[in-house]
Parts: structure tokens; sequence; C-alpha cells
């Protein structure tokens, strides 16, 4: 009888997002072990290289969010270290983490961004980098994290007050971009595979971007009820970011549509390299949705990284 292949799962971390990693890192080793593969648990701390030389996994079933695990920094650590693991690898990870970067390396393929720029958080106290309304993010920061749309009626004053809450108390820089009305889509790429596209709708009140990731405030349409020409152009420009950022494994391409306009109302906003594996997530959920079980969709991750 053949030894079982060795996963070790990271998770954890000490991102903003190491509850969400928590989680999907338990569902992730819950599956792997009921397809049969012995599996290592691992929170990573500040000694997980020396953690993962000890374990000697045939595999690193990379479950993390957030720095470092989604910037680069544990990748090349696997790297050096002559592990195998899942999901994007050094550059990719590098450019994908920062939404300027990004931009720089999709737009130029015809892939729809929106406009902006990265601006010092402290000019915002003297006056707005673009017109109102707009949306001002971190440039590295995972989705979840620091985002504030700035509009006439919003209550951080005119020019933004120093003393407001917001990424600007956070962030040195930050990046402006116009504030795209309509609606939250979303597309799972698996391998070179684009599953669906699920559209983010609020359950009572005006939508904005944290409705998103607040419980219990958004429902998920899976498939997206919307005209099959602008399902087919989400497909096909999350299916190409993915390709052009050279990502591995399963990515998730967040988009805007502004309804009014068509397929040219379609931006991407950003693209996820670790999107999130709980089993209530977007993409296992859209991998349901094309007949790929939860416990499939970790199985084709791990072994895509062992090949």
């Amino acid at each position: 009888m053949s030894t079982p292949v060795h996963v070790a799962v990271l998770m954890g971390g000490w991102s903003s997002e190491r509850e969400v990693s928590l989680i999907t890192g338990a569902g992730v080793a819950d599956a792997l072990e009921r397809v049969g593969y012995r599996v290592t648990r691992i929170d990573m701390d500040r000694d997980i290289a020396v953690r993962l030389a000890d374990v000697k996994p045939d595999v690193v079933f990379n479950a993390l969010h957030g720095t470092p695990g989604e910037d680069g920094t544990v990748q090349g650590m696997m790297d050096l270290m002559g592990l195998k693991y899942t999901h994007s690898g050094l550059a990719t990870s590098v450019i994908a983490i920062d939404k300027q970067l990004t931009k720089s390396a999709l737009v130029p393929h015809g892939i729809p961004m929106p406009g902006g720029m990265v601006v010092e958080s402290a000019g915002l106290y003297s006056n707005d980098p673009l017109p109102r309304p707009y949306v001002l993010k971190p440039v590295n920061e995972g989705s979840s994290v620091g985002v504030a749309i700035v509009t006439d009626s919003s209550n951080y004053g005119n020019p933004i007050g120093r003393d407001v809450q917001g990424p600007w108390q956070q962030f040195d820089h930050l990046l402006a971009e116009p504030f795209i009305r309509g609606r939250e889509l979303t597309v799972a790429v698996l391998g070179d595979r684009a599953l669906c596209v699920t559209e983010l709708q609020p359950k009572s009140g005006f939508y904005d971007f944290e409705a998103k990731y607040t419980e219990g405030k958004t429902e998920h349409i899976c498939p997206a009820q919307i005209p099959d020409d602008v399902t087919e152009a989400m497909l096909g420009w999350a299916l190409q970011a993915h390709r052009v950022l050279g990502c591995r494994g399963a990515s998730r391409s967040d988009f805007r549509w502004d309804d009014t306009q068509g397929v040219d109302g379609v931006f991407l906003l950003e693209v996820n390299t670790q999107p999130g594996m709980t089993p209530l997530s977007l993409v296992p959920e859209q991998a349901k949705q094309v007949g790929i079980s939860y416990e499939q969709l970790v199985d084709i991750l791990v072994k895509e990284a062992l090949a």
C-alpha cells in the first residue's frame, strides 16, 4: 500500500485577515483528510521555516490571506526551501497584492480597470485628488481592509478631516479611483478555466464596498442573472488576468459593473491570488455550481502544486 501524500496546511499568521485564514485552513485540512491525504495543520508564526523543515511535507497548501502569505514573502521562503506549494508563486504574488502594479500589468492587455492614482494620505486633508464620488483604498492590502467611499454627503468632511476615522490614518499612501456606480460581481478561475460569475447583492439599503464583508448583509447570486455578453466578457477578462499575471491554482477577479453601460460598464478592480476557501466562500461556491465538490477542489489544487 502506497504512503499517502503529506500536505502541510499553512494558515493563520498575523495579518488583519488571520481569522478568515484559520477558517479556510480548517476547512481545507478536513477536506484533504477526507480525500485520503496525510495532513499537518500549521498556524504560522515567526518560526515557520523551522516548522516546515521539521515537518518535511510533500507539498504545502497555502491557506494564508493578506501579508506575508499573499505578498510573495512566504512564497519566496518556500522557493528557497525547495518546497512545492499551492496557489501563485513569488513574482505573481508581489504584483497582484499591489493594486497599482496589477493595473500596470493588465491594462496594456486591454483589460478594463478604473483610472486613478496613488496619493499621499496627508494631502487629502487639503484637497480631493479626484472629483467626488471616489474610492480610497490601501495599495497592497486585502480587499477587505480599509476601503472608503468619499461622496459629497459622506461624513468624512470636505476636505477630509484630519481627525476623521479612515484608511488615511493607517496608511501613508492610498490608491484613489473613480467610484464605479452599479453592481459588484466576481469570477473564480481554477487552473485554466473561468468558472462562473457571482453577483454580490445587498439584502437591504444602499450597497457600498463594505457591505460585501459584513456577514448577513450580502446575498450571493450564483450564477449572476446578467446579460450573456457581460457574463462572457467577465469570464474572458478574469481568465486573461489569471494568465497575464501568471497565477497558479485558484484566483478570484472582482468586478464592478455599471449596468446602464452594457459591456462598456465592466471594470476589473483586483485579482486575489489567495481567495477565501472556507466551505461558504465564493470560489468553492462557484466550483460547486460547475460540478466540482469542495473535496475535489482542494484535491485539484494539491495535485496541480505537486505537478
